[in-house]
């Protein structure tokens, strides 16, 4: 996510906290010692108060983690309903109740891994669109159909089927899928072979892949909304107002400052609406929808199971769900493998991969640390893919990936601490395991989460096409690519839609590969873009390459002090050992000496309690702190 330089001085002074009242002083009251880093990252350009190794006070960082588990609730909050239909749970209240606090939990522990040990940057992890795609495909064979709706409403149930049974084996099969692909992407992490793979995937392979997924994801806003069209672009209307109009108009909030003649009220302003607009419009949304549901607006019954625009459809849950429930590995069942789901999965864990690249890069320089070096990088990938395998096992029905919105928020309050992240992985942990939590967003309307899909996938299908930007748009051979790309991405799925029986190889398992990966959009997509880009004929600046691997090349530098990446506690260890310095996501990778390097103590301000970086020690070794 790009970073708007036309915020100017408002946002930059209401997010640094300035105090309107006679005694503000005119440097910021929490504002911490320079950083080391200070010089080698942009902190300065983008006016950071905290930089990635810096610790805001203990009350500031729980507010601040806060804020960002806020700032990913939307995106996260939406992809269980995404999946409620095709795992068949739509009818129960309490499964959907249950996977959203597990997907929460999931987040947490992958958050506070990636942002321990992973690429040590403050970049929060969460469910990628990038599995749902090739899940939904999975889903649709013909053994993983839903039984008949009326099957849910039937007091005999003549088939005597187990409804809980019936979501959790599809539960079990995506769960195998993604774990089994999850460990693609530790393999690829660990032997550092993401730079191979850059040389030949680039935006004309990537864009129309991203762009796929919010294009495939069409009938699931539009089965939503359809609950109530009115409510559902009501809300979509207020995402668009606070996003895009609203953005830079910064609202007065009331603080307590403590000063040398005591405690002073005074205010902070805040860009508000920038950084919640998602939370605003699914509140003020819900409120147009509880006045609708009192007043009979909405009808009680517009089908056998209700009306899903009224915030009374699925009630009973905040009754039923229990109070505190810890997710744990195996809570649906052993996982099952196929190989149709891991080949599915694996294209999407490729283009969870290539984002969250971009998204490490972003980050880096936003939270104002040095250059990536190699290490950071493939531990970074390696950690994120461990983060699928513990979604998988637990079985949240997705995997994890960084979130970009996240990123942005560092750019918008102007704190690029780690430990704010990993109190933001903290608080998911807490509330993912609070089960009341969960049911107060299962009952939210289906027609306010149609509104919200509208958004968010067409954000997916911008970004993509965002990523052209980087290919030469004048050639023929550029727009016949993303054309052909994109094109082929829909037709076929949708002929697959009409005709589900076309695939017939005379062996079954054969079927379902060839079937899933045809169904699957992103594949074709991103299948037809790479084999197009790299068989005809062009050059690497023609095709975008140049602009788009060089920033990640100046990044790619070997250890040589930058110390915000190195594993807490044992790098000291780590490089006193020589053969560590040919594993790739080891701290000492790529380096000739392994038993001395730069190294920072840490002090901390006994004025401001923050831990800061300070001067090199004296001694050859170091380590870093949490």
């Amino acid at each position: 996510m790009e970073m708007e330089k036309n915020n100017d001085n408002a946002v930059i002074k209401g997010n640094q906290g300035v105090i309107d009242n006679q005694t503000a002083h005119s440097e910021h009251p929490l504002s911490p010692s320079p950083s080391p880093y200070d010089g080698q990252g942009d902190a300065k350009a983008f006016g950071l108060l905290y930089t990635v190794d810096q610790v805001p006070p203990w009350y500031l960082s729980i507010l601040l983690g806060l804020q960002q588990y806020l700032t990913m609730l939307g995106a996260t909050v939406v992809q269980p309903f995404i999946m409620a239909g095709p795992m068949c749970y739509a009818a129960s209240s309490l499964a959907l109740c249950e996977i959203m606090g597990t997907t929460f939990f999931v987040s947490g522990i992958a958050t506070i891994i990636q942002t321990a040990i992973g690429i040590r940057l403050p970049i929060v992890q969460g469910p990628s669109f990038s599995f749902l795609v090739p899940a939904i495909a999975l889903l649709n064979l013909d053994t993983w159909k839903c039984p008949a709706d009326e099957l849910y409403s039937s007091d005999d149930n003549p088939d005597g089927l187990d409804f809980d049974e019936v979501w959790h084996s599809r539960m079990r099969e995506i769960q195998g899928a993604i774990m089994v692909s999850s460990c693609i992407q530790i393999l690829i992490g660990f032997s550092g072979a993401i730079g191979f793979l850059l040389k030949y995937i680039g935006p004309l392979t990537i864009g129309p892949v991203i762009a796929l997924i919010g294009l495939s994801l069409y009938p699931a806003a539009s089965d939503m909304a359809s609950a109530q069209w009115g409510v559902a672009m009501f809300a979509a209307l207020l995402v668009v107002v606070f996003s895009q109009y609203l953005d830079r108009v910064n609202l007065p909030i009331p603080v307590c400052r403590r000063t040398n003649d005591g405690v002073r009220l005074g205010r902070v302003h805040l860009p508000v609406f920038k950084l919640f607009p998602v939370l605003l419009a699914i509140g003020l949304a819900w409120l147009l929808s509880y006045a609708l549901t009192v007043t009979n607006v909405l009808t009680i019954e517009t089908n056998m199971t209700g009306n899903p625009a009224r915030t009374d459809y699925r009630s009973e849950v905040m009754i039923s769900a229990q109070w505190f429930r810890f997710p744990y590995p195996g809570q649906w069942g052993v996982p099952t493998v196929s190989a149709a789901g891991v080949i599915a999965m694996a294209a999407g864990t490729i283009a969870g991969i290539l984002e969250s690249i971009g998204d490490y890069y972003a980050c880096a320089k936003i939270a104002g640390a040095p250059p990536i070096p190699r290490h950071a990088l493939n531990r970074g990938i390696m950690v994120e893919g461990f983060g699928c395998l513990i979604a998988g096992a637990i079985g949240s029905g997705n995997g994890a990936t960084s979130y970009s919105e996240n990123i942005g928020a560092i750019g918008i309050t102007k704190v690029g601490s780690r430990r704010v992240v990993l109190v933001g992985g903290a608080i998911m942990l807490v509330l993912g395991s609070f089960g009341k939590f969960g049911a107060v967003f299962t009952s939210l309307p289906e027609s306010i989460v149609g509104g919200m899909f509208c958004c968010t996938f067409s954000m997916i299908i911008g970004v993509g096409i965002s990523n052209m930007r980087h290919v030469d748009l004048r050639l023929s051979r550029n727009i016949f690519i993303i054309g052909v790309s994109i094109f082929m991405g829909l037709v076929i799925p949708m002929w697959l839609d009409d005709n589900p029986n076309a695939i017939n190889t005379g062996v079954s398992e054969v079927d379902q590969i060839i079937f899933i990966l045809l169904r699957t959009s992103m594949f074709l997509g991103g299948f037809t873009g790479f084999l197009l880009d790299n068989t005809i004929p062009g050059t690497r600046e023609q095709r975008g390459l140049l602009a788009w691997s060089d920033p990640q090349s100046d990044g790619l530098t070997a250890a040589s002090g930058h110390m915000c990446y190195d594993i807490p506690y044992i790098t000291r260890y780590i490089r006193r050992i020589k053969f560590l310095r040919y594993i790739p996501i080891s701290p000492s990778y790529g380096t000739t000496d392994v038993d001395e390097g730069p190294s920072y103590g840490t002090r901390r301000d006994s004025d401001l309690d923050v831990e800061t970086a300070s001067e090199p020690a004296v001694n050859g070794s170091h380590d870093t702190a949490l």
